[in-house]
């Protein structure tokens, strides 16, 4: 169902005056992308441009016909890699941020340090369900908690209290 007109003038509205929002919509366009959902990765581009530099200014900048970069972010549109990159690249230096691309553990920990994120079970099950190895997460790992004082023997134990061996019978 196409969304009504009144809701992109009212999204168009919040991104352009809230920068925190702005910066979000941008990220989670994204974040779309690196996690395999295109069609929502180019639906936010389109608005998240709509709303802020324009499809005319983004052209100028890419050498793109608007009406080709337009397509190309459209529900049927199959863009490159590199015009994707291209725009994003652009996109964050208007909007004076710079992306990264880490590691979901790497990700979980900068959450877990401000109190947010999953607990550490969920973690370490899912670790485990992932057959992830428990020296590469340790490696990861190694210099968050040596920051807060636990080092290898912290991580040992919270690995032994976590998830106890299983006796084999």
């Amino acid at each position: 169902m196409p969304l009504t007109r009144s809701f992109k003038k009212t999204i168009q509205a919040r991104v352009r005056r809230d920068p925190a929002f702005r910066k979000e919509l941008l990220r989670e366009s994204v974040e779309s992308f690196l996690m395999g959902d295109i069609e929502t990765g180019k639906a936010g581009l389109r608005d998240y441009i709509n709303a802020t530099v324009g499809f005319a200014e983004l052209a100028e900048v890419t050498h793109h016909s608007a009406k080709s970069l337009m397509r190309m972010l459209s529900p049927s549109g199959n863009p490159q890699a590199r015009n994707l990159f291209e725009i994003v690249e652009y996109l964050q230096r208007v909007e004076k941020v710079r992306f990264e691309v880490v590691a979901a553990v790497r990700r979980g920990l900068a959450q877990a340090r401000k109190g947010a994120g999953r607990p550490a079970d969920e973690v370490f099950d899912a670790l485990e369900r992932e057959d992830a190895s428990w020296n590469s997460l340790r490696g990861a790992l190694k210099d968050v908690f040596n920051e807060k004082g636990g080092g290898e023997a912290y991580l040992r134990a919270e690995r032994n209290n976590s998830h106890p061996k299983k006796e084999r019978g």
